[in-house]
């Protein structure tokens, strides 16, 4: 059987906003999916949204992967990685009739960049709220990780919604 190792982001951005009834400044939470289109040996061409990633690349470490593919995917510079989120999910695919292991390891990051380029991988772009995010997503894993992801800024960081 044969082995893949990716590493993926969820990338998020913050917008403040002034909470009236508070009367102070708050900041939403949109976080990042592409839209992929994919063909496999079941289902033929099938889109679905999930997180940018990619193949680590020899001799490359984790967080170079997670840089360069984002950079390569969506154009995106400026990631400040958060300490103390890994998620690893692993699951089995069919590639041209033989079954890989995957492995994928996920960072969480923050940007300050808006605008997305999506590379020609993809077919799109949107930046969700966590509630919108988690209806588009199509795979159980990735949404597994963006729930741990929500709930570790829930309870690390305050002031948000």
């Amino acid at each position: 059987m044969a082995k893949e190792k990716s590493v993926g982001g969820i990338i998020f951005i913050e917008e403040p906003f002034l909470e009236k009834s508070l009367g102070k400044k708050l900041l939403k939470r949109y976080y990042l999916l592409l839209e992929y289109e994919r063909i496999n040996d079941k289902e033929g061409k099938h889109k679905y949204w999930d997180f940018p990633k990619g193949h680590v690349e020899e001799k490359e470490n984790e967080i170079g992967t997670l840089r360069r593919e984002v950079l390569e995917e969506t154009g995106i510079k400026d990631l400040e990685i958060l300490n103390g989120f890994k998620e690893i999910i692993k699951y089995f695919f069919r590639k041209e009739g033989t079954l890989i292991n995957k492995e994928v390891i996920y960072f969480l990051a923050r940007t300050n960049t808006k605008e997305v380029n999506v590379s020609s991988e993809h077919t799109g772009f949107k930046w969700l709220r966590y509630e919108e995010a988690l209806k588009k997503i199509n795979f159980k894993n990735s949404k597994d990780i963006l729930k741990k992801a929500e709930k570790f800024l829930k309870n690390s960081l305050l002031d948000y919604q």
